[in-house]
């Protein structure tokens, strides 16, 4: 089983995901610390992904690119907050423009991971996502990032 739920709080301004993976969470980790696995998921499947640069350290830098099923390519950032394999890793994360520079006209949000034991031996992983503004979780909401997130993590089983 991959999403367990998903919690759109508009009075803390979050979107919540809990998933589930039958693998340890050291496992699970690496879906996130080695770029090319990072590939194989993030995104919807019609919007692959591709990491152009990856600094997966405080202060570093992860850029990428999806690739829309017309040939369209959708930029994106991270700049890592805080790292601490495997358990946590929290970024902020933003919209890029075509040479992959920061474009903050659409808000950042800062996402936080946590991956901890299940109770059947497996991985449970938690993404919250922080809005700076209803405005902006209204947008994300209505770009389709809580179906696309949901896409994304159930590309995670047969990776694992």
């Amino acid at each position: 089983m991959t999403v367990v739920s998903v919690d759109n709080n508009k009075s803390e301004l979050t979107m919540t995901f809990t998933a589930e993976f039958d693998a340890p969470v050291e496992r699970v980790w690496q879906m996130w610390s080695d770029p090319r696995q990072l590939e194989q998921w993030w995104g919807p499947p019609s919007y692959p992904a591709t990491v152009v640069d990856y600094d997966l350290v405080p202060g570093g830098r992860v850029s990428y690119f999806m690739t829309g099923p017309e040939g369209e390519k959708y930029h994106g950032w991270w700049r890592v907050i805080a790292i601490d394999p495997p358990r946590r890793l929290e970024f902020e994360d933003g919209f890029a423009d075509d040479d992959g520079e920061p474009d903050d006209s659409l808000g950042i949000t800062l996402n936080t991971i946590l991956l901890g034991v299940s109770t059947g031996g497996g991985t449970i992983m938690t993404i919250k996502s922080a809005f700076p503004s209803a405005e902006v979780m209204d947008q994300m909401l209505a770009m389709g990032a809580e179906e696309g997130l949901v896409q994304s993590l159930g590309q995670i089983d047969p990776i694992l």
